[in-house]
């Protein structure tokens, strides 16, 4: 590799020292490195001027794995690969610990890596004269918006109806979102190289609270009726955390695997679980 894009973060690296730091080593390697701020990215793909496939080799996002959620979906259509430089605290996606970050930079140089496809979530947000489209690496979340209420979902699969859920809300989940929020909400955990989707309620009021497990071509609907006593219900889909779509009653959101999928690259040999068990002792 010589052609790098550096996202670099304002909020994990205040004063620019780590982006200083990497652009520099790379350049003494004859590495040519260009590097653009987050907030741009996440306001406009269009003005991060981030070239295509044949001319950038990798894409280093420095943050956590929030900021490497916001890159993915935003470069969904470049097949450019991510790779995430941990300065936040707990980092699944963000494998290289800027401790190790001269090591990660040299295995990157000498080509001595291994690409993951991951893959992707497409949520359309369908209305009565509109459709909007987005997409997600880890998860789309459906959840309330103001005062606390227990809310009401139709699903379906395939076209068929599943059930009706009351629950705080409900995650769709891709299995390297399986670690995030769909865990905390008592989820399995899923190795990220499988192919499935996960849907897991969010405190449901019911006994049964288990997530169901689905093929990864299948498609759900969460349709949005009315609630309780006949009320307007009107909920946000949150994809991966950042950006929100709004919805109310009569309204729905199709979630189905989206057609293209996020390059990993992968530095080190250790296994998803040997990982897992250091992130989970931490």
């Amino acid at each position: 590799m010589r052609y790098f894009y550096l996202i670099a973060n304002e909020v994990k690296d205040p004063d620019g020292f780590y982006t200083r730091r990497i652009m520099a080593y790379l350049g003494a390697r004859g590495a040519e490195v260009k590097c653009i701020d987050n907030k741009i990215l996440s306001q406009d793909l269009h003005t991060s001027n981030i070239h295509r496939r044949d001319e950038t080799d990798c894409i280093l996002v420095l943050g956590g794995d929030g900021t490497l959620l916001r890159a993915a979906r935003n470069m969904i259509d470049s097949d450019i690969p991510l790779l995430g430089v941990n300065l936040g605290t707990l980092g699944y996606l963000a494998e290289v610990e800027i401790a190790a970050i001269d090591e990660a930079l040299d295995k990157l140089l000498a080509d001595q890596f291994t690409r993951e496809e991951r893959m992707m979530l497409a949520g359309q947000v369908k209305r009565q004269e509109t459709t909007e489209e987005n997409f997600a690496l880890n998860d789309i979340v459906i959840s309330r918006c103001g005062s606390l209420q227990v809310l009401t979902f139709h699903i379906y699969v395939n076209g068929q109806f599943l059930n009706s859920y009351s629950a705080d809300g409900m995650i769709v989940a891709t299995p390297t979102g399986s670690t995030g929020y769909n865990m905390s909400a008592g989820g399995p955990i899923v190795e990220p190289g499988a192919r499935l989707l996960l849907m897991t309620p969010i405190c449901p009021h019911t006994l049964n609270t288990r997530s169901i497990v689905l093929a990864p071509d299948d498609e759900i609907r969460i349709e949005i009726p009315e609630g309780k006593d006949g009320r307007l219900q009107t909920v946000e889909a949150n994809y991966d955390g950042s950006h929100k779509a709004r919805l109310k009653t009569g309204e729905s959101i199709v979630i189905r695997r989206a057609d293209k999928t996020t390059g990993i690259l992968k530095l080190n040999t250790e296994s998803f679980l040997t990982v897992l068990h250091k992130k989970m002792s931490e």
